[in-house]
């Protein structure tokens, strides 16, 4: 999401730690043994991938993967050798496979000094005709922010196959930063304390979330597709750099990128396969995409616009017809829009129901009302707040979006890939993160439908209100679907998840809407659901 802060510069020679060996002395720290449970990911019909973390007295150990049908192991289907090593933060990955589609299993790894890890519960991806297929979905989990109550309320159901973080799972920051040390919750601590650069922040960074209780227990009881937004690495990521990133004071982008990229690999159980593909039955084609680091081009600056002349309608038009809509300017990178294109394709032709895109960012056209009045911001807010608002209903009156960093900001990309869906015939349902608030679009392309979204709220990382003080939320999000026609619902200011419930009749979404996360509980304060039936791509009224 795109959140323009001031910076202080804090990190001048942090790029000579780049050597250092991630995670020693945050290991020692943690004690020895299987620190951070387990976690499994990456399902298909036949195989698994796990996921522990065990500290050795030495720099190595190998581990034994274990799968079996009941809780007692004393019906094990596979086994696997793996080790964690010093080098990957003594995180530890093993592939099960020749497991049967579409049940559960229970696993553990053993050291072979004996100890035993927790034992984890995961499933495959079903086979051939599929009646039902449940998946909560999450993003943007800032971990100051309040308690990931969110995970603790999917962690005590029974009716989820499978989990998809759509990224953001960590945040970049340092202490203070983001939230500010008033609004950082007591106890929900940061490690390292300065912004994470390096190797050497990056792991114990996703130590400190891995931490949380809720977040293990999730991660035990269901598997996971996970997406990296742009704060696993820093804000407003793209190919080759980051708002947040000073390569003067950070040093070079690829070496931050690529300490970023080990780290993620290391912390979950994710392919290392940049996009994919994953069929679950009949009912659906799960397709995972990278909209950050494999074709983006930089994001375009709205305050850019405003130096093309000295009248700011001529202005934003010219920047409007130029710089927004350059059709050479990538979202996805060429191989990837190829990638995807086939997919859909495959997809629709194998007689698969719905197809069902997992990525970053909003696909629905947003733009600010014109009537938005400063007065929604409240009180006496920042002059560049109050200019960025401005700009932004200025913006809004020629047709541009107001978030840069999402589809919005590249329409002739935004346009081939709904132009794919089109071509293919999809029952397109695009998932999306980034913006911390929930939102339900029909997807238009050319005139005609091309599918459906269904954008889910922060797990704590706020969203509208944080900066909306002066405005009731249900004014917000009326002003909002009365300016942005594809746009048919909206929640600005509660934090949560959502399901996807998938049928061959129809496709479910379920935002869920907790009371809290200020204190630990597992109350709803509201849930909102929204429908579409297959062959219209359009929300039902």
């Amino acid at each position: 999401m795109s959140i323009r802060l001031r910076r202080r510069d804090l990190f001048a020679g942090l790029a000579g730690l780049g050597a250092a060996l991630p995670g020693r002395a945050w290991a020692a720290a943690l004690g020895r043994g299987f620190t951070h449970n387990v976690a499994s990911g990456e399902p298909s019909q036949t195989g698994v991938l796990l996921w522990t973390r065990y500290v050795p007295a030495g720099d190595a150990a190998a581990l034994t993967a274990e799968v079996a049908e009941d809780a007692g192991f004393t019906r094990v289907v596979a086994r696997s050798e793996t080790a964690a090593e010093a080098s990957a933060d003594h995180c530890a990955r093993a592939r099960a496979e020749g497991l049967e589609p579409g049940r559960w299993y229970y696993y553990r790894f053993r050291a072979a000094s004996g100890e035993t890890s927790p034992t984890g519960r995961t499933r495959t991806l079903p086979a051939g005709r599929t009646g039902r297929f449940n998946i909560a979905v999450f993003s943007c989990s800032n971990l100051p922010f309040g308690l990931f109550n969110a995970y603790a309320h999917a962690a005590e159901r029974q009716d989820i196959d499978l989990l998809v973080h759509l990224g953001d799972y960590i945040y970049e920051y340092g202490r203070g930063t983001y939230p500010s040390a008033a609004e950082a919750m007591p106890g929900r601590i940061l490690e390292p304390a300065h912004e994470i650069v390096t190797p050497a922040d990056y792991h114990p960074r996703y130590a400190a979330y891995r931490r949380d209780r809720d977040l293990q227990t999730l991660h035990q009881r269901f598997p996971m597709i996970s997406i990296w937004d742009d704060h696993e690495f820093a804000n407003d990521t793209w190919k080759d750099g980051a708002e947040n990133h000073q390569p003067e004071t950070e040093g070079p982008w690829a070496a931050r990128k690529a300490a970023a990229k080990a780290a993620y690999r290391h912390w979950l159980p994710m392919s290392d396969a940049p996009y994919k593909a994953y069929e679950i039955g009949d009912l659906a084609t799960l397709i995972r995409l990278d909209t950050r680091l494999e074709g983006r081009d930089r994001q375009p600056e709205l305050a850019d616009a405003f130096k093309l002349a000295d009248d700011p309608a001529k202005a934003l038009a010219a920047f409007r017809d130029t710089v927004w809509a350059d059709p050479a300017r990538q979202m996805l990178g060429t191989a990837q829009e190829a990638f995807l294109a086939d997919a859909l394709a495959r997809s629709v032709k194998a007689g698969t129901r719905w197809q069902v895109v997992a990525q970053q960012i909003l696909a629905g056209e947003t733009k600010v009302p014109a009537d938005a009045d400063a007065s929604w911001l409240g009180g006496t807010p920042p002059d560049y707040v109050k200019q960025r608002f401005q700009a932004g209903v200025l913006a809004g009156k020629v047709g541009l979006p107001f978030n840069f960093d999402s589809w919005g900001g590249y329409p002739a990309a935004r346009t081939c890939y709904l132009g794919a869906a089109q071509a293919a015939g999809a029952n397109l349902l695009n998932l999306a993160g980034d913006s911390h608030n929930a939102w339900a679009c029909d997807l238009a392309n050319n005139g005609a439908a091309a599918g459906v979204e269904f954008g889910v709220q922060g797990v704590t990382s706020p969203g509208m209100e944080s900066y909306m003080r002066g405005a009731n939320p249900k004014q917000v999000a009326a002003a909002l679907i009365g300016a942005n026609p594809e746009l048919k619902w909206c929640e600005t200011s509660r934090r949560g998840y959502m399901t996807l419930s998938l049928t061959p009749d129809a496709a479910q979404c379920d935002w869920h809407f907790l009371e809290t996360i200020r204190a630990r509980s597992t109350a709803l304060a509201a849930t909102h659901s929204a429908r579409v039936r297959p062959g219209t791509n359009r929300i039902e009224a």
